[in-house]
């Protein structure tokens, strides 16, 4: 039950952080232009953040979706590094911390998506 609760915490973090990056607010377009990245990548990191949330919530893949989110916050947490952000390394360092547990506690899963045959077959 523990596992659930922290999948549906995160999931709210980052739809919350994806949707406001995906709906243009201002202050993340603000965010986006003072460290110097195109308008383009804060939408395709809020698509990365709202799949990722939706992942969170797919049973099998909530661990997969924790890996991958965890690993985006290594560029965020290095952002406000470079940024002299310290506020927001902490945040960003507490949702990183709390991705990778997520996939740390989902690992037998991570295992069994690795170890599948894929199944394409193509017609004769």
């Amino acid at each position: 039950m523990k596992t659930k609760a922290l999948s549906i915490l995160l999931s709210l973090v980052f739809l919350a952080s994806g949707g406001a990056k995906l709906a243009g607010l201002e202050f993340e377009i603000a965010a986006f232009e003072r460290w110097g990245y195109p308008l383009w990548f804060m939408y395709f990191i809020g698509a990365v953040e709202v799949a990722g949330g939706i992942g969170l919530l797919v049973g099998r893949l909530s661990a997969l979706a924790g890996a991958g989110l965890a690993a985006m916050m290594v560029g965020a947490m290095a952002t406000h590094v470079i940024h002299a952000e310290w506020g927001m390394l902490i945040a960003a360092s507490v949702i990183f911390t709390l991705s990778a547990a997520r996939a740390v506690i989902g690992r037998g899963d991570l295992i069994a998506l690795a170890s599948r045959k894929p199944r394409l077959t193509l017609p004769a």
